[in-house]
């Protein structure tokens, strides 16, 4: 049984004792996408820091449908925050390179360039920069690496996506955010039909082992196995072996 109030408390206080070890005195500084990871972080970091502590970046690419989300965030909490609009460096990155873009490379551009932003406005702001993502989706490499994998603390990253949703109601923030469909807001599909498969079945493997189709299990499997590698420090040679 998920005790939300225990996890919420205790990782309030990984987060304070983070910023005393890695930045006494700093800001925490979250990409604010409108979805429930960031907004649980955003609010996370609130409880543990104080809402003058904390800065939120809204980065939309061009239009974004669902910014309303964004800013319904950054209001319930009261916290300071930013808008940066993205598109013109994508455009700009995408014509300055003298060949076309794999689709893969088009969607991952964007998180890419979102967490250039966050580091700007952190170094800017004597900031620390949280990193949003949560299990179930590391799990299956579902991020960017170097794009919304990166970051300095990572207060969801041992936390499933149902027990991410349990904290964010705990915390009280609107449930139009919590539980809104989950999107990448880049390749125009929902986070499910991507995966192919539910985060509450995704979650219930991680948990219990428990899965009722085989072959999605070995598509879990596979995908956990093939991204283990964007979890990991970056290999380096070592003269002395």
């Amino acid at each position: 049984m998920f005790d939300a109030k225990n996890v919420k408390d205790a990782c309030v206080e990984w987060i304070r004792n983070f910023f005393e070890e890695n930045g006494k005195g700093c800001n925490a500084v979250v990409g604010i996408s409108g979805g429930k990871d960031s907004s649980v972080t955003a609010a996370l970091c609130v409880e543990a820091l104080g809402k003058d502590r904390v800065i939120g970046v809204l980065m939309p690419n061009g239009e974004q449908s669902d910014i309303d989300c964004a800013h319904l965030l950054v209001d319930t909490l009261g916290i300071k925050h930013c808008v940066v609009n993205i598109a013109e460096a994508v455009n700009g990155v995408k014509n300055a390179i003298p060949f076309e873009l794999s689709e893969q490379s088009r969607i991952n551009l964007p998180p890419r360039i979102r967490m250039s932003v966050l580091y700007a406005v952190s170094q800017s702001n004597n900031g620390r920069v949280a990193n949003t993502c949560n299990m179930s989706e590391d799990w299956v490499g579902y991020s960017t690496r170097y794009g919304d994998s990166a970051g300095d603390f990572s207060p969801l990253a041992n936390l499933t996506v149902h027990e991410v949703k349990e904290i964010g109601r705990l915390l009280g923030l609107p449930a139009s955010l919590i539980d809104k469909t989950p999107s990448d807001g880049l390749s125009g599909k929902t986070d499910e039909d991507n995966l192919g498969f539910t985060y509450a079945v995704l979650d219930r493997y991680i948990r219990t082992g428990e899965i009722d189709d085989e072959k999605t299990k070995e598509r879990i499997d596979t995908l956990h196995k093939n991204n283990l590698f964007k979890l990991q420090v970056i290999p380096s040679f070592d003269p002395a072996k």
